[in-house]
């Protein structure tokens, strides 16, 4: 390959950085709980992008969300966002912390790019739960007392402070239970 030809790659590659770089504007974050009622208030983005409403109506700004499901949508009289369907953070992420949704809102004429992340907070929504309602044992009567057998253990959907941190059992005349997490 002749120099001039990696001269050239080499500029049309930096043109192409800096064009990409130059098309977003700006960058906003926040956080909301999981689980919020439909139609409510994420933030006034207009606001806090420096935009003017007029500019989101005659720009026809939309919200873009890539290929995860419309939660959130643009109010572009008011310049906000707002809840557009309820968001379970254990539906949406699982256990990967932090859980965010990545959206960009578009502006026309002239084009520009804003990117928005919203943290999805975990809130206590999921009570410890069994796989299985009941669990048998069979015991024979010669068993030693102090004989132990081990139970399985209760999981939450929840995670961090929310999540499962003890949880109790209470014992029979019969029987005693410990826990040991």
């Amino acid at each position: 390959m002749e120099d001039s030809d990696k001269t050239m790659r080499l500029q049309v590659l930096l043109f192409v950085s800096v064009l990409s770089f130059a098309s977003v504007f700006g960058q906003v974050s926040y956080s909301i709980p999981e689980e919020m009622e439909k139609g409510s208030l994420v933030c006034n983005v207009a606001q806090d992008l420096g935009l003017d409403s007029k500019r989101l109506t005659l720009g026809r700004a939309r919200i873009h969300s890539g290929d995860s499901a419309e939660y959130i949508e643009l109010n572009r009289d008011r310049g906000v966002l707002l809840i557009k369907d309820r968001i379970d953070r254990e539906t949406l992420c699982g256990e990967m912390t932090p859980c965010a949704l990545h959206l960009q809102l578009i502006l026309e004429n002239p084009m520009e790019l804003f990117r928005i992340t919203i943290e999805i907070t975990d809130i206590n929504d999921n009570a410890p739960a069994f796989t299985t309602t009941e669990q048998r044992f069979e015991i024979s009567e010669s068993a030693i007392v102090g004989s132990k057998f081990v139970l399985q253990k209760a999981i939450d959907a929840d995670i961090g402070t929310n999540g499962l941190e003890s949880y109790s059992l209470h014992p029979t005349n019969n029987f005693a239970l410990k826990s040991f997490f």
